[in-house]
């Protein structure tokens, strides 16, 4: 994938482009993206740079949060990455701004929250023993997902890799990475695309017509990846929608017995997957309200059929109110990872907006 066809984030090329010229590669880089910012693609962009070679399977591995599932079964302890290339290279291959619940359904693990074990950390170092020449990457997808007894086993390989071994970490929270393997990683950030940027990425690459491609950018929050998912009609656009709606019109009306049913529907999501992609959701749509909240409405991106909703959110709740929002959907996420009781923990949410408003 060539660096000259990714369209945006000039400045993380520029970056790229300076490192192969000078030869000066970081041995650690960690790439911060929104979920489906494109962060892949550009790093799959740099491989080629760095190599002359569009082929990734003799120099490059790739590490992602596996579990036992439909296509792969067996004790979590025992699996890593290998036993699931096949499903994470189809992906890859017809969809680099996949997101994480659209991995999940390759992999088979939909209802499950996958992991960077053990055994992948093994798995990894074995592969950095073997000798070769020219430069070799190790891609850790989502390295938030690595537990505390993965990062201390790669800790010396990430900080004092052996000569042209190169490690690029793609996160989607950077503040869930652990502090042992962040601050031995140069940070990068993959920014959002513009409304403009997506329209083009879809219309000119994807072959998407441009009033299609306008309107799933509106929705996509500078994310291709959210883009396309919207277009393919696969996604919980819709259903997150109308529970946002709801939770938002409950609580401008102070209806908290409304406001907790909207909890327990989250709750009864059938993933903990699906209920932290409605945080996310959630978080991106509080945005444009508070773009709205500060008059910039041009650059909030709000589909025609939604302006009315949003206007009158933006209008009813106060200045303080999506920051403080944002901070707890920020919270709930992250507890959704440690497997916290969901029914508890959307009461909570809900509770603690009701306060926030």
């Amino acid at each position: 994938m060539n660096l000259d066809g990714i369209i945006g984030n000039e400045d993380v090329k520029r970056a790229f482009r300076s490192m192969a010229a000078t030869g000066r590669v970081p041995h650690a880089l960690l790439l911060h993206e929104n979920e489906g910012g494109g962060a892949l693609p550009l790093v799959l962009g740099f491989i080629e740079l760095l190599t002359g070679n569009t082929h990734y399977e003799w120099n490059t591995h790739f590490s992602f949060p596996i579990s036992s599932g439909t296509k792969v079964s067996g004790a979590v302890k025992d699996l890593t990455c290998d036993d699931f290339s096949k499903y994470w290279r189809e992906l890859l291959e017809a969809n680099p701004n996949f997101l994480e619940n659209e991995l999940s359904a390759a992999l088979g693990i939909e209802k499950k929250s996958g992991v960077i074990a053990v055994a992948e950390g093994k798995s990894i170092l074995q592969k950095l023993s073997l000798s070769g020449d020219g430069y070799r990457f190790m891609v850790i997808w989502m390295p938030e997902k690595m537990n505390p007894q993965t990062a201390n086993m790669l800790l010396k390989s990430i900080e004092e890799p052996s000569e042209q071994t190169v490690f690029i970490l793609v996160t989607h929270s950077p503040e869930d990475v652990l502090l042992t393997i962040s601050s031995r990683c140069q940070h990068m950030r993959v920014l959002p695309l513009s409304t403009e940027e997506v329209v083009r990425t879809l219309v000119e690459q994807r072959g998407v017509d441009p009033e299609s491609a306008a309107e799933a950018a509106a929705y996509a929050d500078g994310s291709v990846g959210m883009a396309l998912q919207y277009l393919s009609g696969a996604g919980d656009a819709g259903l997150f929608q109308d529970l946002f709606t709801e939770m938002i019109g409950n609580l401008t009306d102070r209806k908290l017995e409304d406001v907790l049913e909207v909890g327990e529907a989250l709750a009864a999501l059938e993933s903990r997957e699906r209920q932290k992609a409605f945080c996310l959701f959630a978080g991106s749509r509080l945005r444009k309200i508070f773009l709205l909240q500060q008059g910039m409405e041009a650059v909030a991106s709000i589909p025609p059929q939604e302006e009315a909703f949003y206007k009158d959110a933006a209008a009813r709740l106060g200045k303080t109110f999506c920051r403080k929002a944002l901070d707890i959907l920020g919270r709930t996420a992250r507890l959704l990872e440690r497997n916290v009781g969901q029914k508890i923990l959307f009461c909570n949410m809900m509770t603690r907006l009701w306060a926030s408003v």
